[in-house]
């Protein structure tokens, strides 16, 4: 696909009316998902300034060291209709973005992970303007994906499911969970992703935490081992995907019990998903089935999360969130269990709520897996 499909110029517009519809003069954004989901821009985050200024009515400029520039011209970001400006190491880029601005504004959304410095610079240089969250006017934005975006998302997917499908070459008892995990973050670079962000592996009693990570503990004969993984795909977005193996011998009993009420569970959320249901409800549906089979306190999380540019984004489902899904929204279906000092499992899938339901868009299968 494009660039051009996944960062139309349109989106500039947009994030234009509904900044002024939020009673702002400006967006303020710098490195991060914003910055690229506008322009295409995956800007580097350091202590020079890069920053958009996109004021609600006028030319949205983009503000870049010098070092910098080229790289910022060879992204999509000036086909999007953005004008660059760079500033010289020992200049103060400031004047620049208050000149972008062509006047004080009343109230400017700044990035919502804009670094503190950055944020006192700013109130300094534009002192009579009050500072909100950009993510008042880009989270409506982002939280329904394009087709395009769907595609791009169905691709991590595809490409985690591979390094999900090769997991019998590395998980075998004897081997560390960190020798485990540095064939996996091998793996899905292999596979298409250009980066790794994260990879858990976590066997016998680690798996009852479910951020563990990894550790030099070996893996035991029949342990039940949670896999999490996900990377980065050259477009920006985002894998994210969890199966739970066990290698080498016999599954625990119990695991094996409560394995089929977490599958169970997980298969009764996704086909919950549609539009109109609630964030909450698509929790409930898994909570649900867990609790009723004795294990509700062991599961200790949310149901899911949204994915896109960032890992974890909007929506929701958890219990509280009464917004209703909508077609285009990509989050994540992942219940687990969780047994504190024996083990854990968790199975997620990234899905997205489509006009007339759900489209999964990780396709391994979800039962009990022997290695």
């Amino acid at each position: 696909m494009g660039t051009d499909e996944l960062y139309p110029p349109d989106r500039l517009i947009a994030a234009q009316r509904a900044t002024a519809a939020a009673g702002l003069d400006a967006l303020l954004l710098t490195p991060g998902s914003d910055l690229r989901y506008l322009t295409g821009y995956d800007a580097h985050a350091g202590e020079r300034l890069t920053c958009l200024v996109l004021p609600a009515e006028g030319e949205p400029t983009l503000i870049v060291p010098t070092l910098e520039r080229p790289a910022a011209e060879a992204s999509p970001a000036p086909a999007t209709g953005v004008r660059i400006v760079d500033h010289a190491d020992g200049t103060d880029p400031y004047p620049l973005l208050v000149a972008a601005l062509d006047g004080m504004p009343a109230a400017v959304g700044l990035a919502d992970r804009m670094w503190a410095e950055q944020v006192l610079a700013l109130r300094a240089a534009l002192p009579a303007a009050a500072q909100r969250l950009a993510g008042e006017v880009l989270r409506e934005l982002r939280i329904r994906k394009s087709p395009a975006e769907v595609a791009a998302l169905a691709e991590a997917g595809a490409a985690i499911d591979e390094v999900h499908l090769r997991m019998g070459q590395w998980l075998r008892p004897g081997r560390t969970e960190a020798e485990v995990a540095a064939d996996i973050a091998t793996a899905i670079r292999a596979a298409g992703h250009v980066s790794v962000d994260f990879v858990i592996v976590a066997a016998g009693p680690n798996g009852a935490s479910p951020h563990h990570g990894t550790s030099d503990r070996p893996i035991g004969v029949g342990e039940p081992v949670v896999v999490d993984i996900g990377g980065t795909m050259a477009s920006g977005y985002r894998s994210d995907c969890t199966r739970t193996y066990v290698s080498g011998g016999p599954a625990p009993a119990d695991f094996l019990d409560y394995y089929a009420v977490l599958h169970d569970a997980q298969r009764a959320a996704v086909a919950a998903v549609r539009p109109g249901i609630s964030g909450a409800a698509a929790d409930a549906a898994a909570r649900e089935p867990i609790a009723a089979a004795g294990y509700g306190p062991a599961f200790l999380h949310r149901t899911g999360h949204g994915i896109g540019l960032d890992g974890h984004e909007e929506p929701c489902l958890v219990a509280g969130n009464d917004r209703p899904l909508e077609p285009g929204m990509a989050f994540s279906i992942e219940p687990g269990i969780y047994l504190a000092g024996r083990h854990g499992a968790r199975i997620e899938d990234i899905v997205v709520c489509t006009t007339d339901g759900v489209q999964r868009l990780n396709t391994t299968p979800t039962e009990f897996i022997a290695l």
